[in-house]
């Protein structure tokens, strides 16, 4: 599960669900110029995506989602430096999100991925046409050595029973 504005507003939850779903939890944590926003980025707070990463570190978040959403949806490229000091200074590996527009910032994340980096969210990019997905993996595997095992688009939490495809609750 990826907790969001929850995650930084009320961070003891972030432990709760930790301790329920080890290993599942993922924080989303969206900021500019280094602090955290909150609330559909409507708030910029006072608290450094850093810090709050420390904190969901020791809480057993098992990653970060880190949007520089200065960059969100703008085709300007990813922030790597930012991305990639999260996740040295934050301790947890981050999914670089906001600004991924072509196979360049793949590149890039993938030259700084012994920091941390686990993998890229992009979004326009792809409708647009200026990122091929297959030549980003390809790519990405080639400069990261990474070996993949197939696909799934499914991942059941414990405890959570796997429906039939096409059965109701």
């Amino acid at each position: 599960m990826i907790i969001g504005t929850k995650a930084v507003k009320e961070p003891a939850f972030v432990g709760e669900m930790c301790r329920a779903f080890p290993g599942h939890v993922i924080v989303g944590l969206d900021a500019k110029d280094g602090y955290v926003a909150t609330d559909g980025w409507a708030e910029v707070s006072t608290v450094k995506a850093t810090e709050l990463a420390k904190r969901f570190a020791n809480d057993g978040v098992s990653s970060i989602v880190y949007t520089d959403i200065a960059r969100d949806g703008m085709m300007q490229g990813v922030n790597v430096e930012a991305t990639a000091a999260l996740a040295r200074e934050g301790g947890l590996p981050v999914i670089a999100s906001g600004g991924v527009t072509n196979l360049d910032d793949i590149k890039a994340l993938c030259e700084v991925a012994d920091s941390g980096i686990l993998g890229a969210i992009t979004g326009r990019a792809i409708y647009e046409g200026s990122l091929d997905v297959a030549e980003a993996q390809r790519l990405s595997d080639q400069l990261t050595g990474a070996v993949h095992e197939p696909y799934q688009t499914h991942h059941s939490l414990p405890g959570c029973r796997r429906r039939a495809r096409g059965q109701r609750r």
